[in-house]
C-alpha cells in the first residue's frame, strides 16, 4: 500500500533546514510564522536569549474580522508595531517552512509595510 506525503512533516524537514542557516540575535531577532489551519502566529525571537521579544496572532482582540488573508497581513501590521515599539527595526524572516505565498506573503508585506525590515 503506497502511503500519502505528510505535509506537515515535510514542512518541518524545510523548517529545520533552513532554521540550521538564520538565527535571531539581539541586534536582528528572527520573525517566525506558523500558520494553523484556522490561525496565524508572529514572534519576534532573539535565539542567543532564548527569548520572545513580541508576539502576534489572530486570536489577538485587536485583529478584525476577515478572511483569512486579512488577518494574517493585520497581524503582521500588528508585530510590526509592537515591535516598533521595542524599537526592533531589522529582523530575519522565518517563514516556518511554508511556502512564500498566500496568508505568509501577507503577513510579510504588511510587517514590512508598517516599519519592519528583511
Amino acid at each position: 500500500m503506497i502511503s500519502k506525503p505528510d505535509k506537515n512533516k515535510n514542512r518541518k524537514r524545510r523548517h529545520n533546514r533552513v532554521r540550521n542557516k538564520i538565527s535571531g540575535t539581539a541586534e536582528r531577532p528572527r520573525l517566525n510564522v506558523y500558520r494553523s489551519n484556522k490561525n496565524i502566529y508572529a514572534q519576534v525571537i532573539d535565539d542567543v536569549e532564548g527569548v520572545t521579544l513580541v508576539s502576534a496572532s489572530t486570536l489577538d482582540s485587536a485583529i478584525s474580522s476577515g478572511n483569512k488573508t486579512e488577518q494574517a497581513a493585520s497581524v503582521g501590521k500588528l508585530v510590526a508595531q509592537r515591535a516598533s515599539e521595542k524599537n526592533i527595526k531589522n529582523v530575519v524572516f522565518d517563514r516556518g517552512g511554508y511556502l512564500y505565498h498566500g496568508r505568509v506573503q501577507a503577513l510579510a508585506d504588511a510587517a514590512r509595510e508598517n516599519g519592519l525590515e528583511f
